[in-house]
């Protein structure tokens, strides 16, 4: 039998990204980064069994990789197939590689190197406090967008596949009892991480037989709404828990469950041998589709290269990072993880339809590809796994709770990160009670409740996506901006620093001509509010660009060559 382009692809892509890792992130890590295995780590410097806790490296790659993957690799490149698969595969291989690798990799070792600090703080010593003080506030603001937005998505997939509620708050405590038997009792990871998965997938099946069918409205408000309050309100409780009794076992389990679930993703991929249904570049694309460059680099965030990723490495991943060694295992490979999720996303909305016709019925307008992401995605994934001969029922619920499973996780990691966010701005404006980890779980999720509801009051709790279109321009933006401080530390450190200015040129530009456009969008179809916002957004980053330019030229008069701080 013949191989299918798609597999064919896959494989080449798959090949690259081990030739990715086996080759540029060594080099990157020996010449680069130079990465000490006897520098003393945030995570036995400030050890507290809370946020900071030294830890195995599979482990914190598990957490590393759930809480970055999120629903968006998924969502992202399941809208850019409306432009052909060609442009989305390029951009998800490419940027994984010399885009999100340096990215991901450099952020967690410039925190580690820093005390563990927020690249928000590290701007500080790099550009100014002033600087420090405006990326501080883009910061909030994005992880306000991701907590509200992915609350809804959550909201959204518990209404629309009742059968993944269950599964999902039993892997709960399932994670609490793991993360007890292992730091408390002293049991070895492996196996209690193996029981909890087999548990896991027998709560999928259990789900599947008991589907929690919720009253569409409660007390007068839509079901989604209450499911918003409801995960807001976990995350919040989450980010306040020790990392080693909830984040840490259940994003290890989670990994565990993804890898199974890209397994038999890809497995179904090369058995079923899919052909393209959508074109390699689509040249009749719907009216009111926007134009492929610049927008296919802010559409697939996730999964080529996302600012998000760098408050994860910054904020929770160096808190944990054992050896700074393991900064390349988590760091650049946590990556590639969420290249190999886009990748297969590709697949399975470019390649897993039934036919033809039903791909054109869902990408015929630019509204239903937009909206329906994460809907093209379980349709195709279905259709891949339906090769393997699992029931239609088993595959929507296992790929619905992969994908609320990893949205859940990065919504409290999002949460506990912007609880750091707010003790760094009440340090840098003197705001005493902000600096309280209680006083500022309190405002991270009042104010997630706030936009979530009062953003659009005729749509209780579904507010959140009113600005979800600034999301990706916003996201992009802070990792060009991230790239900025990598840039300039590399540079003052006498390193190659050209690794991160050319991502960094590229990403700025494309997405600040992307955020123009929007903008001109939002002012043609009247949308007052998304216009302030996303004129003040760009203005605080072109801001926070020029602040970078200024420290360049100050870098100039001083002698190269530094070391890093011990």
């Amino acid at each position: 039998m013949a191989v299918s382009t798609p597999v064919w692809l896959t494989l080449g892509a798959l090949g690259l990204f081990y030739l990715g890792y086996r080759f540029y992130s060594k080099f990157l890590a020996e010449k680069v980064f130079r990465l000490d295995p006897d520098f003393q780590t945030p995570a036995h410097q400030f050890r507290d069994g809370v946020d900071y806790l030294p830890t195995n490296k599979f482990v914190l790659w598990g957490h590393h990789f759930s809480s970055v993957a999120g629903a968006a690799p998924i969502v992202g490149p399941a809208i850019a197939v409306i432009w052909g698969w060609g442009p989305a595969l390029l951009w998800v291989v490419l940027g994984t590689l010399f885009f999100a690798g340096i990215h991901d990799f450099g952020t967690l070792w410039a925190s580690v190197r820093n005390k563990g600090k927020s690249v928000g703080v590290i701007t500080n010593r790099v550009i100014g406090s002033r600087a420090k003080g405006l990326f501080l506030l883009i910061i909030f603001f994005l992880l306000l967008l991701v907590n509200a937005v992915f609350a809804v998505v959550i909201a959204n997939l518990f209404t629309q596949f009742p059968a993944s509620v269950l599964p999902y708050w039993l892997q709960i405590p399932l994670a609490m009892t793991i993360g007890y038997l292992v730091y408390k009792r002293g049991f070895p990871l492996f196996w209690p991480s193996i029981v909890g998965l087999l548990l896991l997938f027998a709560f999928i099946f259990l789900g599947a037989s008991a589907p929690v069918n919720l009253p569409e409205t409660i007390a007068g408000m839509p079901m989604t709404g209450w499911w918003v309050i409801v995960m807001l309100l976990y995350g919040a409780i989450a980010s306040r828990l020790p990392v080693w009794l909830l984040l840490q076992p259940r994003d290890y389990i989670n990994s565990h469950m993804l890898f199974l679930g890209l397994g038999v993703l890809y497995l179904g991929l090369f058995i079923t041998q899919p052909e393209f249904n959508a074109p390699f570049l689509n040249d009749q694309v719907p009216e009111g589709t926007p134009p492929l460059v610049p927008l296919l680099f802010v559409t697939i965030a996730c999964g080529a290269i996302s600012g998000f990723h760098g408050l994860v490495s910054s904020g929770t991943s160096s808190k944990q990072l054992d050896k700074e060694t393991d900064a390349r295992f988590v760091g650049y490979f946590g990556a590639m993880g969420e290249g190999l999720l886009a990748l297969i996303a590709i697949m399975a909305t470019a390649a897993g339809f039934a036919g033809i016709n039903q791909w054109q019925e869902h990408y015929g307008a630019w509204e239903t590809a937009s909206s329906g992401g994460t809907a093209a995605f379980v349709t195709g994934a279905g259709q891949l796994i339906s090769g393997l001969g699992i029931s239609s029922a088993i595959g929507t619920t296992f790929i619905s709770i992969m994908i609320v499973a990893f949205a859940a996780t990065t919504l409290d990691t999002s949460m506990r990160l912007q609880r750091f966010i707010l003790s760094e701005i009440g340090e840098q404006y003197h705001l005493a009670p902000l600096k309280n980890r209680n006083t500022g779980t309190v405002v991270a999720f009042l104010s997630c409740v706030v936009l979530a509801f009062l953003a659009d009051p005729s749509n209780p709790g579904q507010g959140g996506m009113v600005l979800w279109p600034l999301f990706g321009t916003t996201n992009q933006l802070t990792a060009g901006l991230s790239l900025i401080i990598l840039t300039l530390l590399l540079w003052k450190w006498g390193r190659q620093y050209l690794v991160a200015l050319v991502p960094l040129i590229f990403v700025v530009g494309m997405t600040a001509w992307s955020m123009v456009i929007s903008i001109m969008d939002y002012i043609e179809q009247g949308k007052t509010l998304l216009v302030v916002v996303g004129v003040m957004i760009l203005a605080l980053n072109g801001w926070l660009v020029l602040e970078g330019l200024l420290a360049a030229n100050r870098q100039r008069s001083k002698t190269l060559g530094q070391n890093p701080p011990a």
